[in-house]
């Protein structure tokens, strides 16, 4: 993976999911509160994936704390990629893959994002077309407020969460064509 340098660019429209046709494409998704420590794993996961050459059909969002003007997002995907923090008792970093097919399925609520990602969730399945969603969840142990420092176990689960999220966007590319 070679590294670019250069400015993050903020996605402030809709009409940018919709300037080409994504329906071959995956969005990577890292949801959770930037502010709140550990929890926000999938917001730093993709501000990591922003510094790397991505294949052309990988796109990448941070999600923050989700709600429903993120639906956009699933009218022109077929296919997300959530990353998110959990507290499901595991060892701090340790990346499970969920496939997840009601907002049920999500983690348990973590901080203030859980709710509005659950509610947007069940918004999704109420859709005509529901995109193929997969879930990466990182393990966390404790909500750290008012900071943007990771526990370093989780930290170092970044590298191998972005491998395991590339290696799966190849996967589903491959089973497309």
């Amino acid at each position: 993976m070679n590294i670019k340098e250069r400015t993050p660019v903020a996605i402030s429209s809709d009409s940018y999911f919709f300037e080409k046709d994504k329906s071959s494409s995956v969005l990577v998704m890292g949801v959770g509160n930037y502010l709140m420590g550990d929890e926000g794993i999938g917001v730093h996961v993709i501000q990591q994936m922003d510094k790397l050459n991505l294949p052309k059909n990988v796109d990448i969002l941070d999600g923050g704390t989700g709600g429903f003007l993120l639906l956009s997002c699933f009218e022109a995907y077929a296919t997300i990629i959530f990353v998110d923090a959990t507290m499901d008792g595991k060892p701090e970093g340790t990346i499970s893959l969920i496939r997840p097919k009601f907002a049920s399925d999500f983690p348990s609520a973590l901080s203030v994002h859980d709710v509005g990602l659950k509610d947007m969730i069940e918004a999704v399945y109420l859709m005509e077309k529901v995109p193929d969603i997969h879930l990466f969840t990182v393990s966390i142990k404790e909500l750290t407020p008012m900071t943007i420092e990771l526990n370093p176990k989780v930290k170092q689960a970044i590298p191998k969460l972005i491998e395991q999220i590339l290696k799966l966007s190849e996967e589903l590319q491959l089973k497309k064509s």
